[in-house]
């Protein structure tokens, strides 16, 4: 069977060449006999493995030297957790709730402090991007969280929010490496990487040095402290060696591709794609407001259950996967993350005309 067009939100697609490479290397990586799968943490092979993707990721977004880059496991969910105990110092923070993470981030929040909604578009089922231009924010708050690309609804922040001195946590895990970003303006970013770098498994967190407390709250365990993992570079415990590996290799391929103003320009001529029919069909709607459109969850519908559902069993039939909307969503949503190639889009498209042509009223 010959593979599918992938548009699942995560675990995701991933380059052809990461996984051929990958598998080449299975049973012998770099001649040493062995899988990475099999290989201790410990080992000079492994130790080059995350040192060298490290290096890579930094190089990729030009991140500072005052910033420590963690491998970690737990996923984006646990992050939830991880940035109250490591980051309340005050017990207060402020959120932005356009999503369904951001709200989990939110009601996390709350077992550790006094936490304010400063902004959310759940009046519209979460279809915008508020105005965060003058935000209300407690002048002792620790920080300000986002989600800054909403993988259920679709929606992305295009410029970030004016936290007015504040420090801003942003979870990025599905926007990662698609396009270029200023690290030193956020304090703490971070993302799992199923969606668009790697297995899933492996969380990566970006956070400026001087933002790890040598105290995090009362009865935070030593796996949850930022210092214990940023003072042991990352390998305080077994990490989730195999995932950090391929992590590494999708690295190497985005700076093959010409980096992140490449994969960026890239990824705007394949939404392009998408969106410029959405816009001209007379069957299917998109749900985002077209400014704040995510270039790498496209969520769309027909208006009828029915014929939705008709439409991602056809869709999957002719090899185009993984396309029904979140359930609080609904519709449709098509996942083009880096490495969904233009020639997966522009079939879609192509179905999504031929369907129309047989179900427009």
């Amino acid at each position: 069977m010959s593979r599918v067009y992938n548009f699942s939100a995560g675990p995701a697609v991933l380059p052809e060449e990461v996984l051929q490479e990958a598998a080449e290397e299975m049973l012998d990586y770099k001649g040493s006999g062995m899988s990475v799968m099999e290989m201790s943490h410990r080992s000079k092979a492994y130790e080059g493995i995350i040192k060298e993707a490290e290096a890579d990721l930094r190089k990729l977004m030009n991140i500072p030297g005052n910033y420590k880059v963690l491998f970690l496991q737990g996923g984006a969910s646990q992050q939830f957790a991880m940035i109250p105990m490591n980051l309340m110092k005050n017990r207060k923070a402020a959120y932005i709730i356009t999503g369904e993470w951001s709200k989990k981030a939110f009601e996390e929040g709350k077992n550790y402090g006094e936490v304010t909604a400063v902004a959310s578009s759940a009046d519209a089922n979460f279809s915008y991007i508020p105005d965060c231009t003058d935000l209300d924010i407690p002048d002792d708050a620790d920080y300000l969280y986002i989600c800054e690309n909403n993988t259920i609804y679709g929606t992305k922040f295009k410029k970030l929010p004016d936290a007015k001195g504040h420090t801003l946590v942003a979870d990025v895990s599905s926007c990662f490496l698609s396009e270029p970003v200023d690290v030193s303006e956020y304090g703490v970013l971070y993302g799992g990487v199923q969606k668009n770098i790697g297995p899933a498994g492996v969380v990566i967190v970006i956070i400026r040095e001087d933002l790890i407390p040598e105290a995090c709250l009362p009865g935070t365990p030593t796996m949850l402290k930022y210092k214990t993992h940023a003072k042991a570079e990352s390998l305080y415990n077994t990490p989730p060696a195999y995932g950090i590996y391929i992590c590494g290799k999708v690295f190497k391929w985005l700076t093959e591709k010409g980096g992140l103003a490449a994969m960026k320009a890239y990824n705007e001529k394949k939404a392009a794609v998408l969106y410029d029919y959405l816009d001209q069909s007379r069957l299917f709607i998109g749900s985002v407001r077209k400014e704040d459109r995510s270039l790498m969850n496209v969520t769309f519908a027909t208006g009828s259950a029915e014929l939705d559902e008709l439409f991602i069993k056809e869709a999957k039939a002719a090899g185009l996967d993984n396309l029904k909307g979140y359930r609080t969503v609904g519709g449709m949503r098509a996942s083009i993350y880096n490495a969904m190639p233009i020639a997966g889009v522009e079939k879609l498209v192509e179905f999504m005309k031929a369907f129309e042509g047989r179900h427009r009223n």
